[in-house]
């Protein structure tokens, strides 16, 4: 399953936010050169607080990184000491921040009669793993920062919650990291390293399947994946209602649309959902998942969830040696009591709280199989590189399968019927 993070912000979770500085500019002399105005002192000494934080980060010198964080905030001062110790093992190839606004959210003022200043700062986190981020993950903090004696500090990370601003939650904001490495993949996990290798090991045996269906090219063939310990984790790392998510094994985080430059994909794992699969069950929804990753610059928001999800699960059950109806029980159920679906899975169908969600990824399944099985697997994945476009579906249908979207829906119930009956 895929949640898409309009870079939040991930799913989740954690993307950009951008912000537009300096829009009025004075024109000067007469060849009207445009020049921003000065940054205020407050946010260049901010700035510079945050690039001190970061090289500490990137040093691995936690009493520098410390250093920033304000010893009157005992409680959060105790926060970031573990936080950067859960950092330890993560194969860090970049971080940095960058302050987009200072007052970002209002904060009473300070109690103390010292002088203290503070304000409230909405700041950009982007972070690249060494060996698997070509771009980096951004995501965004809301952060209390106060002045003291002409020096600025990191006090808080949640007094924005007050006006509906959240900090993006990453893993180690969590627990301590554990990593692991597989031949294409890689594991940042708070369970134990044993399950943490089962990750590993299902995702490289993924990462060929997708790339015999889909294709090397526009992906690193690699996957990185995070595993929280429980679902209450998995909420905060996709900003969502954890039980939204109670029976969904896996997410991956992205940005529709993706291009060279599209912040990195991850998958996110449910322990205990995953937890409860078997072997055969586990490695479909890696294979799945991988697949979103490996497609992400070929979708947008105009892609059909059908297709997007329906093409995922052709590469994961492709060669799995299962029946039709083993792979699509739900719908197998209904065909055979005599409810035969009118139309192709709306996208509304996909959500998490859908009550015809089964049915909606096993319809987008077929709808694909079918695709694959009559036209074939070339025309499939043409399909789906040039549903991106936006190009009305029964336009794109023509276009490529030479088929009306009637016709097509016509031929798809036929073979529901066909295969479940």
């Amino acid at each position: 399953m895929t949640a898409v993070q309009p870079r939040r912000s991930t799913a989740g979770a954690v993307y950009a936010v951008l912000a537009l500085l300096g829009l009025l500019a004075a024109l000067t002399g007469c060849g009207g050169v445009a020049h921003k105005p000065a940054r205020p002192a407050a946010d260049t000494a901010v700035q510079q607080l945050l690039d001190r934080q970061a090289a500490a980060v990137r040093q691995h010198d936690q009493r520098a990184f410390l250093a920033g964080v304000d010893p009157r905030s005992t409680r959060f001062l105790a926060d970031q000491r573990r936080m950067f110790g859960n950092l330890a093992q993560v194969p860090l190839a970049d971080w940095s921040y960058r302050l987009v606004r200072t007052g970002a959210f209002p904060l009473p003022p300070a109690a103390a009669a010292d002088g203290t200043r503070r304000t409230g700062a909405q700041v950009e986190l982007r972070y690249r793993l060494r060996g698997y981020d070509a771009q980096p993950v951004v995501s965004t903090s809301y952060l209390t920062l106060t002045q003291r004696a002409g020096r600025w500090y990191v006090a808080a990370d949640d007094e924005g919650a007050s006006a509906g601003l959240r900090s993006a939650v990453q893993l180690w904001d969590q627990g301590k990291v554990t990593v692991v490495r597989g031949a294409r993949s890689l594991v940042l996990g708070l369970g134990d390293t044993k399950t943490l290798r089962g990750y590993a090991a299902d995702a490289d045996e993924a990462v060929p399947q997708v790339q015999h269906a889909w294709g090397r090219a526009g992906w690193p063939g690699t996957v990185v994946i995070e595993a929280p310990r429980t679902l209450g984790q998995l909420g905060e790392l996709l900003a969502a209602n954890p039980a939204d998510y109670q029976g969904i094994a896996a997410v991956t985080t992205g940005e529709l649309g993706g291009s060279a430059q599209a912040p990195a994909d991850r998958v996110i794992v449910n322990p205990a959902a995953f937890g409860e699969l078997s072997a055969f069950g586990r490695q479909v929804v890696l294979t799945h998942e991988t697949t979103h990753v490996a497609t992400r610059s070929a979708t947008s928001a105009h892609t059909p969830l059908w297709l997007s999800e329906g093409f995922a699960d052709w590469v994961a059950y492709r060669d799995a040696g299962r029946t039709a109806p083993e792979i699509a029980p739900e719908l197998a159920k209904d065909v055979t009591a005599g409810h035969l679906p009118a139309t192709l899975p709306a996208d509304a169908d996909f959500r998490p709280t859908s009550t015809a969600l089964a049915q909606a990824y096993e319809g987008g399944w077929l709808a694909c199989r079918m695709i694959a099985d009559q036209w074939s697997p070339a025309q499939l994945t043409a399909l789906y590189r040039a549903a991106a476009a936006g190009t009305p579906l029964d336009t794109l249908l023509h276009s490529t399968l030479h088929v009306s979207l009637a016709d097509f829906t016509s031929r798809w119930r036929t073979y529901v019927q066909q295969e479940l009956a």
